[in-house]
């Protein structure tokens, strides 16, 4: 049984993701188009470094091809950015990565992306696996007869406009000005070379580690999280480099290391790049967060008379909040953002140089400008638990959360309790708790946000009793 999640559908290489179940997906994802009459124009496919995606991308083009319609392929692994970019320029009704992003790398994925370069919707996906799981027949034609049929084209140069849509909007001027050194972390992820380009052009000097392709992203998870990025803290604070920056393997989550060594969190990267954008670049409107990213942001917004929409996890529901009440930026607190007028999905790339500009021309580390906003509005400080089950745990689990709608015993009743996505409490302090299970990978995810440590992992802890889980 093949099935999407928030982030697609990934699965364990060997397991589950293997070359039939691929060619299904391909299969079932040109029975959609061809009802739907969408056969007209090309469907872009890109992959990321992991095992097994340079591959998978073939053999979905084979499919894809032997069905009759126009791919084009890349040369090089891309980042998922660039697909969901190169959808909306060229209008396109469907794009394909393969990735299964941060995952641990006995995991890929395929990413579906759709018109205007979006994450595809619940009702695409759900359609797709009916159709999937319902295949009798599947086509192939090998890659060489789709080239001598040109039914398969390689892109040659995919990255030049995507790289020149965020030069045209970044003040290369004050990057310049300033001439920051910068250490970049590309976690053997397929973003190296676009970001690369873009800081050189700027004038930055960048020094890179992990730069090279390696399936096991060197032992660690290719996510940019405090413990992930220990050795770029270490090497930041030694080089005496002004900014460390690290993305995820297939290049839309960012990490920030400060020129001090301090880690800068996802949820501080949001409160920092809105503050930046409204009041130093005078970009008015509201922001976007999901169930599970920092209360901080709401807090700023109000400052600024400004409103922070809350949606359920999933970009899908951010980007298309962001189009609704054409908000500033929108964000998660693993990591993903986006902003207003570039592509619909989230982009570690844009986000990457938009940092760099925030630095440069505000002269202050991110440490500092943090400082000052937790001076005006509190502290605020989340800690997450990742808690693995077996199938039949799942169902308990479910029982639980869902049908009995069981709350633990917290020390302070919640003010409000939301069902939305997962199970939240808010509390009168503007702290928060939420328990949800990940829509990519066998996890019950618990996120809580107090003004202390203390206070957030008391959250947790209740959660965990409740659940007899740890």
């Amino acid at each position: 049984m093949i099935c999407f999640g928030t982030g697609g559908w990934r699965a364990e290489i060997g397991k589950d993701f293997y070359m039939a179940n691929i060619q299904r997906v391909a299969q079932g994802l040109m029975n959609t188009l061809i009802a739907d009459g969408k056969t007209d124009k090309p469907v872009v496919i890109g992959f990321d470094r992991r095992f097994l995606s340079a591959e998978a991308a073939t053999w979905m083009a084979e499919v894809l091809a032997a069905n009759g319609i126009h791919v084009w392929f890349m040369q090089r692994s891309v980042p998922t950015p660039l697909i969901m970019y190169l959808v909306k320029q060229h209008n396109l009704y469907r794009g394909i990565e393969i990735t299964a992003s941060h995952n641990p790398s006995n995991y890929n994925g395929i990413k579906i992306i759709v018109e205007e370069g979006r994450d595809a919707p619940l009702d695409v996906t759900e359609r797709l696996e009916r159709e999937i799981n319902a295949l009798e027949q599947i086509h192939t034609l090998p890659v060489p007869e789709a080239e001598a049929k040109g039914l398969v084209t390689y892109l040659k140069n995919p990255f030049n406009d995507f790289i020149d849509s965020i030069l045209a909007v970044i003040d290369t001027a004050a990057i310049r000005a300033r001439g920051p050194r910068i250490l970049f972390d590309s976690m053997h992820g397929s973003s190296t070379y676009p970001l690369t380009v873009i800081l050189n052009t700027a004038r930055c000097t960048v020094d890179q580690i992990h730069g090279d392709k390696d399936a096991y992203f060197g032992g660690m998870m290719p996510a940019p999280t405090e413990d992930t990025m220990a050795e770029l803290r270490n090497r930041v604070v030694y080089g005496r480099y002004d900014l460390g920056i690290a993305v995820d393997g297939d290049g839309d989550r960012l990490g920030i290391i400060d020129g001090t060594g301090r880690y800068i969190s996802a949820n501080e990267i949001l409160v920092l790049l809105y503050t930046y954008l409204h009041e130093y670049k005078g970009w008015r409107g509201p922001v976007v967060r999901n169930m599970s990213t920092t209360h901080l942001l709401d807090r700023v917004a109000e400052s600024f008379g400004e409103t922070c929409y809350e949606v359920p996890v999933g970009f899908k529901h951010i980007s298309s909040k962001i189009d609704e009440v054409d908000a500033v930026l929108g964000g998660e607190s693993s990591g993903g953002l986006t902003v207003r007028g570039h592509i619909h999905g989230k982009d570690s790339v844009y986000s990457s140089a938009l940092f760099v500009e925030m630095i440069c021309k505000t002269g202050k580390l991110p440490s500092e400008m943090m400082a000052e906003i937790s001076q005006k509005f509190g502290t605020y400080l989340m800690k997450e638990s990742n808690v693995r089950f077996s199938a039949p745990q799942r169902e308990q689990l479910m029982q639980t959360i869902f049908t009995d709608c069981a709350l633990p015993k917290f020390a302070v009743s919640p003010v409000r309790v939301s069902y939305l996505d997962g199970c939240k409490a808010y509390f009168a302090d503007d702290s928060f708790v939420v328990c949800r299970f990940s829509g990519t990978e066998p996890l019950l995810r618990i996120f809580a946000e107090g003004h202390s440590e203390e206070q957030a992992q008391s959250y947790i802890d209740a959660w965990k009793r409740l659940l007899e889980i740890s």
